[in-house]
């Protein structure tokens, strides 16, 4: 019952109960104190259970990662494999450009140039070796001059191209004097002649192309002049010329004007050469001028030179009429009115087109425009006979396609693609929330490894490169980034360019046509697509980039597959960063453990809880043995 002189019914409690407890609290707290001095009878207890388990002391703790982590062991399924070494022979194998099968096909229109990968019976699952005695390439800028013997052995161009400076063999390393077909006395005069016309020192000019590029030197020095040229050439009798761009750390790919587009998006570059490239630019109804035309962005420039450019001074050294010349130059600059370009230079060997800012102004009476199936659309599309429209424009003044900063402040201003929300799904603060991710991330991995961001990584590859954030973060004279662009994702490689950065169109798996049969086989035994080789040669990238690459393909395409091509292209002693979900890179993880990688899992920025992990991993230096598949390991 509740006494009415305490309604709540709570009875006081008695000073003697308080001190109880009190009391209590006491004893206890001593008495573990006691216990932890070490006389307590419970310590004592405690140490020989200790004893009896026999633990060990560790003084070197391994802090990596264990967060789902644990091998999982399934007796149907066999241990991780373990990758041979290729035989010496395929040292310089490119998957989709090998010359036994090129010869296979038509030479029309450079058709037996192009891209033909393996069908997968004839595919390699085995590591490519370096040649014997391969050593880790110059550090640039020294490396723009020098390359090892030993890593590139071809002495073939030192004799074909001995008296247009292309490169000379001195002792056990090869020397780029850094002369050309077009400019034996150097590129360096060659440019400044450019520059007399293009805007080139003052940022205007941040990307080039450069068609046929030979060993690269036009995009070597281009780069003191902070200008990035994405060059390309065919594997053909040139022996190993783009290999050579590659290891002077010049961006550089196998490639042809052929009968499909340019991997590049539109209105990509701001101005392309060529020099000497004897491209037939009249050839097909002018088909190459126009695919260059859709690459060239609004106001950007074309530089010819070769023939028949001169071709007063060179048509007996060129073997060819006056009139043949004559007509070929006439055709150029008709074709060149037609694309709305302007002749803005002539002199000596070298002549310079601009293209317009946009069509207000052009003479297009009866031009073939290309019908819209997407200008981007490009990976392994049939060139066409057609030019691609300029974007509309309210004005004679407005450039086509958006005007842009100059660089560097281009890098990180909004890409016209994106301020006119041309890109699905990507808003101007999207854009912005991606580049402040990827600066976090890039100083997490150079935490990690504190080489990243030095001249030891000259030549780097992201994978999968979404809006060009891990290459803007790392934007330095020290190194330069390929932007991967898988085409079965989202295209950003317009942004990407738009930014002042370089990149390309891939796949790492193409979508095989089947048959009916074929497509109930591929469902039901989930049966992958075919994975297609990067257009490089093997040993050509010092860090690998691949943020979420594995999550991409997951469904499409061997994790093995793509693994063994990034050994092909990675240089030994080179590393890889991969981005992902932890239970894909547990997967990367133990397929790497067979390929002579080191790898290390990390933790996500953000702390262990964040299931999203950083894989480090670095190739072992080895190399190819004197027979058969033997290697050799460095000392």
């Amino acid at each position: 019952m509740v006494s009415k002189h305490n309604p709540s019914g709570n009875k006081k409690r008695s000073p003697l109960s308080i001190f109880a407890v009190i009391g209590l609290c006491c004893f206890f707290y001593i008495l573990g104190a006691w216990q932890r001095s070490g006389f307590g009878k419970g310590d004592s207890i405690a140490l020989e259970v200790t004893k009896q388990a026999d633990c060990s002391i560790f003084t070197n703790l391994n802090f990596e990662t264990h967060h789902n982590d644990v091998e999982i062991v399934e007796p149907s399924k066999p241990k991780a494999q373990v990758f041979k070494p290729c035989d010496v022979k395929y040292t310089d194998y490119t998957p989709c450009q090998e010359q036994d099968r090129a010869m296979k096909f038509p030479r029309d229109n450079m058709i037996y140039r192009e891209r033909h990968c393996p069908p997968e019976e004839e595919k390699l699952h085995c590591l490519i070796p370096a040649p014997k005695g391969y050593m880790t390439p110059f550090e640039w800028p020294k490396s723009r001059d020098y390359v090892h013997y030993a890593n590139v052995p071809h002495k073939s161009l030192t004799v074909e191209k001995a008296v247009q400076n292309w490169v000379q063999f001195k002792g056990n390393v090869f020397k780029f004097p850094g002369g050309g077909t077009m400019f034996p006395q150097g590129a360096d005069a060659y440019i400044d002649e450019l520059a007399s016309v293009i805007p080139i020192a003052d940022g205007s000019v941040r990307t080039a192309l450069d068609t046929g590029c030979g060993v690269a030197s036009w995009g070597a020095y281009m780069l003191k002049r902070n200008v990035l040229a994405m060059s390309f050439a065919p594997r053909d009798n040139h022996e190993a010329q783009v290999q050579f761009a590659l290891e002077r750390g010049v961006p550089a790919v196998i490639g042809v004007l052929g009968s499909i587009n340019l991997p590049y998006p539109s209105r990509a570059f701001d101005m392309a050469q060529c020099s000497r490239c004897l491209i037939p630019w009249t050839a097909n109804d002018g088909m190459y001028l126009m695919e260059v035309d859709r690459v060239l962005r609004p106001g950007g420039y074309w530089v010819l030179s070769g023939p028949p450019i001169n071709w007063k001074t060179y048509y007996q050294v060129w073997k060819r009429t006056k009139e043949d010349l004559k007509a070929e130059q006439k055709k150029i600059e008709e074709l060149a009115e037609q694309l709305c370009w302007e002749k803005k230079y002539e002199k000596g060997d070298i002549a310079i087109f601009r293209k317009k800012v946009n069509d207000k102004s052009c003479r297009r009476n009866s031009a073939n425009m290309c019908k819209p199936r997407g200008s981007d659309d490009v990976w392994y599309k049939k060139m066409e006979t057609c030019i691609t429209p300029f974007p509309k424009v309210s004005s004679a003044s407005e450039v086509a396609g958006g005007e842009l900063k100059k660089f560097p402040a281009r890098l990180f201003a909004v890409p016209p693609r994106i301020s006119k929300g041309l890109v699905e799904g990507v808003s101007i603060e999207s854009y912005q929330e991606d580049n402040k991710l990827w600066k976090k991330h890039v100083n997490a991995y150079k935490r990690i490894n504190r080489l990243i961001g030095t001249a030891r990584y000259r030549n780097v590859m992201d994978m999968n490169a979404g809006l060009g954030g891990f290459a803007a973060a790392l934007e330095s004279p020290k190194s330069w980034v390929i932007n991967v662009v898988p085409t079965i994702g989202k295209d950003t490689l317009g942004v990407i360019y738009e930014r002042g950065l370089i990149g390309i169109y891939h796949d790492w798996y193409k979508l095989q046509k089947r048959t009916p049969l074929a497509l109930f086989v591929t469902f039901s035994f989930l049966i992958c697509d075919r994975c297609e080789g990067f257009s490089t040669y093997p040993r050509t990238y010092d860090l690998i980039h691949a943020n979420g690459v594995f999550s991409l393909y997951q469904d499409k395409c061997s994790f093995e597959d793509i693994l063994l091509e990034m050994d092909r292209i990675l240089r030994p002693e080179g590393a890889v960063i991969f981005r992902d979900d932890v239970d894909v890179l547990n997967k990367v993880r133990k397929i790497a453990g067979g390929m002579r990688w080191d790898t290390k899992m990390n933790d996500h920025e953000d702390g262990p809880l964040v299931p999203e992990k950083i894989l480090i991993a670095v190739k072992q230096y080895w190399v190819g043995g004197i027979k058969g598949n033997s290697t050799s390991s460095a000392e």
